[in-house]
């Protein structure tokens, strides 16, 4: 049996039942047994563990031979004996597990060498006559416990980060896959190895912003950008909608970026859920990692020595790299083709609105008030000019975006729904002195009539209820002197 394929609780057993098996399948003649267990005590065998030439003695092959004739189960006779204590712990006690787990929360970036030293030493220190823990015991309580060794981080760690390293410790992490093709993207932005250079020779280190799609790895889209803005991010997002289709969930870490209000809103309106990692945790986005290191382990390999390398390039060939190379190679984890993986998969998507409904989408909406004056609004200290067949509303609903300063839209709160797009005030244009005749939804005719002098139709009423009331004068009148 090849000892790659064995397991290593059996290897004893089965080197045992080995050497006094031909003993079991062709049983001695009557006196003839010790002459063949005398043979066998003189050969050399290849030892189980340390694959070293061993003899072994005429009693220990015969001790062998009878536990496996006696056994129903042979190879479980022959196994070794499991240690009466196995599994528990003779020399640790509670309270030096509490002892060790208090030095493991001081200093968790000690390797477990130094644990035990330092173990050994306070013990010591206490009781001169207490058993010390050996090396072996001392790591396997702190394995057991999931001590392991943290690597030592230089800047002073946030509360987030403790308490992703403490969700770490006592959670278990398993890998997990959407079902349908498109049910769930990963986005994520990565910072380059290479550095690119523009007309003016200025160096940038570019950021790579790429969308994957979580059943069939497929990479969505993929741009590079001089640096990590919304404005960058919603329109790389854009490019793979018109691509792919609308996805039903969109799984990001918790940038500024990917938490801003434009981006939020866009989510929203467009039906897709937005899904967060937990702070510190980049473990949840593991295919995203993934990506990154075939990208760079591939396509950034290939760019090293081009020279100079223009954010142009660097995009276009990044292109080519994902549609002929990524998503036609066969992917380790779904042994298959991306792209072949989400043609013959089962798809949730949906399609892409049109550009003008994908700008309104990712926006801020906040309240503003007309300004009577000129019928204006202002929108981060710009005045855009509200349309005249408006100039009756006092309060819109406007959407916009921080970076675009050139357009916002008038929403109708109670659908959302886009009213009309607004401009900003040209006042130069203005100047020429041509102006619209306000116009009114349903304009009357006012006949040219002689205007009545007379008491309203309200005072009189109220002057005869008074009168068929009975009700006393309500004042005494005072007499002219």
């Amino acid at each position: 049996m090849n000892s790659k394929t064995q397991s290593p609780v059996d290897k004893w057993a089965l080197f045992r039942f080995s050497v006094v098996g031909s003993l079991l399948a062709q049983p001695p003649a009557k006196g003839k047994l010790r002459k063949e267990l005398e043979r066998l005590a003189c050969k050399f065998y290849i030892h189980p563990i340390t694959n070293e030439l061993t003899a072994f003695h005429f009693s220990t092959i015969e001790s062998w031979y009878y536990k496996a004739k006696n056994a129903q189960d042979p190879i479980v006779a022959l196994g070794r004996k499991v240690r009466s204590d196995y599994g528990g712990s003779i020399v640790f006690t509670p309270e030096l597990i509490r002892l060790l787990g208090r030095q493991y929360r001081t200093y968790p970036n000690w390797s477990y060498k130094l644990h035990a030293d330092n173990f050994a030493a306070e013990l010591q220190e206490q009781n001169e006559s207490v058993a010390i823990p050996s090396y072996s015991s001392v790591r396997r309580r702190m394995v057991e416990r999931g001590w392991s060794r943290k690597p030592s981080v230089k800047k002073k760690q946030t509360a987030g980060m403790k308490a992703a390293a403490q969700r770490f410790e006592k959670h278990e992490i398993r890998g997990y896959e959407a079902e349908y093709v498109h049910g769930l993207w990963h986005l994520d932005f990565h910072e380059g190895s290479l550095r690119v250079v523009d007309n003016n020779g200025n160096w940038y280190t570019p950021k790579a912003l790429c969308i994957l799609d979580d059943h069939s790895r497929l990479c969505c889209h993929i741009q590079w950008y001089l640096g990590e803005t919304t404005q960058d991010l919603i329109h790389g997002l854009t490019q793979a909608f018109f691509k792919r289709g609308l996805p039903r969930a969109l799984m990001t870490d918790n940038g500024a970026a990917m938490t801003s209000h434009e981006f939020c809103n866009g989510l929203k309106k467009t039906g897709i859920l937005h899904e967060t990692t937990l702070p510190y945790s980049p473990y949840q986005n593991g295919k995203q990692e993934a990506f990154w290191g075939t990208l760079e382990g591939r396509l950034m390999a290939m760019l090293s020595k081009v020279k100079p390398l223009t954010l142009d390039y660097l995009n276009y060939t990044s292109q080519a790299w994902v549609e002929m190379e990524y998503n036609k190679n066969t992917h380790r984890d779904i042994g298959m083709p991306p792209i072949k993986c989400m043609l013959e998969g089962k798809g949730v998507s949906r399609p892409a609105p049109d550009e003008e409904h994908m700008r309104f989408a990712f926006t801020v909406c906040e309240s503003r008030k007309q300004r009577k004056s000129d019928g204006t609004v202002s929108i981060n200290s710009v005045r855009f000019e509200i349309p005249s067949r408006f100039h009756h509303i006092p309060q819109f609903h406007v959407c916009f975006t921080n970076w675009d300063k050139s357009i916002a839209w008038l929403m109708d709160p109670k659908t959302g729904k886009n009213i009309a797009p607004i401009y900003t005030q040209d006042k130069i244009k203005n100047a020429s002195g041509k102006r619209k005749i306000q116009s009114r939804p349903e304009q009357t005719i006012v006949p040219d009539e002689p205007l009545r002098e007379s008491e309203p139709a309200l005072l009189r009423k109220l002057i005869a209820e008074y009168a068929q009331s009975g009700m006393p004068p309500a004042y005494l009148p005072k007499g002219e002197s």
